[in-house]
């Protein structure tokens, strides 16, 4: 019994190596894995670890306390007051300018027999005056435009507006969008009694007065005065003013011929030269 050799000492289980089915028994013995949470729980929130945040549409405003807006948008809006309008002068209840009348109840009828007008519209009517002014002299003193258009309120009770520069001109040091004069268009009511003054009372204080230029019309019914000195109408003091300045008058009509326009402008009392 000598000769016979002791298999269990060299067998792979007495090493130590893996047994294959105690292998596939570890593997059948695993515990089992841990069940998912249940919807709408958190496993920080069980621990106290964190806090929940809160929904949509909840959170808090940037700066500011107690959750105002720092820029105050609709706060501002509600606190801030209206701004004041400028009243709107309204004529009296039936009131017509003395040259309308004239024109409604005179001129309009004797156009109509001269030229043998088959409609009322087509008889000529003054749809608008503009009265503006350059001061090339500005590009130094900003205050002449302040006081022109001043003056130029006061003389047609209207606000005039600021004329820009249309092109830059390196000669005359003038920049592309610079303040070169005021203008302000006339209409309506306003518009008759300007024309009124003018003729009545502005023109003839003009001095070595000879009549106005028959032929300074543009070929289509309108016509343009240059005034040399403001200080013709009654509205501006003497005394008062800055330096003399003039102004362009044109007035605006409907007639399509020149010969329309003069015979119209003329029935209004405009003194042209003979």
């Amino acid at each position: 019994m000598s000769d016979q050799t002791d298999t269990t000492a060299g067998s792979p289980a007495a090493e130590g190596a893996p047994n294959p089915r105690s292998t596939s028994e570890a593997k059948a013995q695993k515990p089992p894995k841990a069940e998912k949470p249940a919807e709408g729980s958190s496993p920080k929130a069980e621990k106290g670890a964190a806090q929940p945040r809160g929904q949509k549409g909840e959170k808090p405003a940037r700066g500011g306390k107690g959750g105002e807006n720092p820029r105050g948008g609709a706060a501002r809006k509600e606190e801030a007051e209206p701004r004041a309008k400028a009243p709107v002068v309204k004529d009296p209840p039936g009131y017509k300018p003395r040259l309308k009348v004239l024109y409604l109840d005179k001129v309009g009828k004797d156009l109509k027999e001269e030229f043998g007008y088959k409609s009322v519209m087509q008889i000529p009517r003054v749809s608008k005056i503009v009265v503006s002014t350059g001061l090339g002299e500005a590009i130094t003193n900003k205050k002449l435009l302040d006081t022109s258009a001043a003056e130029i309120a006061q003389i047609t009770g209207r606000k005039p507006v600021r004329t820009k520069a249309k092109k830059s001109i390196a000669n005359f040091k003038v920049r592309k969008g610079m303040d070169l004069g005021v203008m302000v268009t006339l209409r309506g009511n306003v518009m008759y009694e300007f024309l009124d003054r003018l003729i009545n009372v502005a023109m003839p204080r003009i001095k070595d007065f000879r009549g106005a230029n028959p032929n300074a019309f543009d070929g289509h019914g309108n016509y343009s005065l240059g005034v040399t000195e403001q200080i013709i109408f009654p509205e501006i003091d003497y005394d008062k003013i800055e330096q003399v300045s003039g102004m362009n008058i044109a007035v605006v009509t409907t007639a399509r011929t020149d010969a329309e326009a003069r015979s119209l402008l003329t029935g209004l009392g405009m003194p042209f030269r003979k």
